[in-house]
């Protein structure tokens, strides 16, 4: 079993600047292929439900622990289907209904107005995601089209309305007949925008369920839950997929490590780690040379260092931690 027998941290807390000790800061460099859409790889449960929506032109609902991908199924989708990338709706807490088709700017509005300057009020007006999608879908011949779209062809859309559990409670009761009609209406200007029905966007919604949706909401969606990978050979796939892993972290060192992902998931944890945590656990493992314990291998004090460092990426409360390190600890020997 490797050591780390030099530190590998750029932050030493020892006041000590890089340059003394020889090293420079890195650029940062982020592993791409994480969020790749070519690598996404669905259960055939969820192959399923998103064909069903497809067909039926009805919304996706996903939910699932944070982290099994929920989100990232939407840029998936949008790739495979030749409408990469897909228009993005983050949802917040303080969302209205209108803010999934447009914003109005009114406090520029009211200085403008102040200024004495004259502008025509669709100039106030930034239209969001399901709006733009439902503009992409309108027949061109239609009077209200936008002028700037007019010249161009119709075309489909996925729209991700991400965390829509995140939103007021009437938020999902209030979009009811927009997601059925894909119609829309601004009314500080009075333009109706409607979708024609051959170029009906595709819709994908998640909820982490922090809050439950009203039940009117989600009999009008194809519902589908996200389960985390149990098999280890399937989340060595993942792995493959999504990382570019030193050559030193071998085959082996990956299935030790899922197979202690998987063993310490079974600790009652407050947030449980998932398919997110354990990318960025195996890169902080490949990063310190690190291998996770075994029942038949004991940890140096070294090793044993090193993975109670990697702990911060999994854990997200005090709790948590203490148990991921107790855990540990048994496989520790003395100094």
């Amino acid at each position: 079993m490797s050591d780390v027998t030099t530190s590998p941290r750029l932050y030493e807390g020892q006041g000590v600047p890089l340059s003394t000790r020889g090293r420079a800061m890195p650029l940062f460099q982020a592993d791409t292929r994480r969020t790749d859409p070519k690598g996404y790889r669905p259960d055939l449960g969820l192959l399923d439900a998103v064909h069903v929506a497809l067909r039926l032109g009805q919304p996706l609902l996903l939910t699932g622990e944070p982290g099994t991908g929920k989100t990232q199924l939407a840029y998936a989708v949008a790739y495979e289907l030749d409408l990469y990338p897909p228009l993005v709706f983050h949802t917040k807490s303080t969302s209205v209904f209108t803010d999934l088709f447009y914003r109005y700017d009114a406090l520029r509005n009211f200085r403008d107005v102040l200024l004495k300057r004259e502008t025509p009020v669709h100039e106030y007006i930034e239209y969001q995601a399901l709006g733009l999608a439902i503009q992409r879908a309108m027949d061109r011949s239609d009077p209200n089209c936008p002028l700037e779209i007019r010249n161009t062809p119709q075309q489909r859309s996925v729209v991700l309305i991400d965390e829509i559990d995140k939103a007021p409670r009437d938020f999902p009761n209030d979009i009811l007949t927009e997601l059925e009609d894909l119609e829309f209406q601004v009314k500080e200007t009075g333009d109706t925008f409607a979708a024609e029905r051959k170029y009906w966007p595709v819709l994908i919604i998640t909820s982490n369920q922090e809050k439950d949706l009203p039940e009117a909401f989600r009999r009008r969606c194809v519902f589908y839950d996200i389960p985390f990978p149990k098999d280890e050979e399937q989340l060595a796939g993942i792995v493959h997929q999504r990382m570019s892993l030193s050559p030193s972290f071998t085959q082996e060192r990956l299935q030790q490590a899922i197979r202690y992902f998987i063993e310490l998931r079974k600790l009652p944890l407050e947030k449980m780690p998932a398919t997110a945590e354990l990318l960025a656990w195996i890169e902080v493992l490949d990063d310190l040379n690190c291998e996770a314990p075994t029942d038949d291998k004991e940890l140096s004090p070294q090793q044993r260092a090193a993975l109670m460092c990697s702990f911060s990426v999994l854990a997200k409360s005090l709790d948590d931690l203490k148990q991921l390190r107790n855990r540990t600890s048994a496989f520790a020997v003395n100094a």
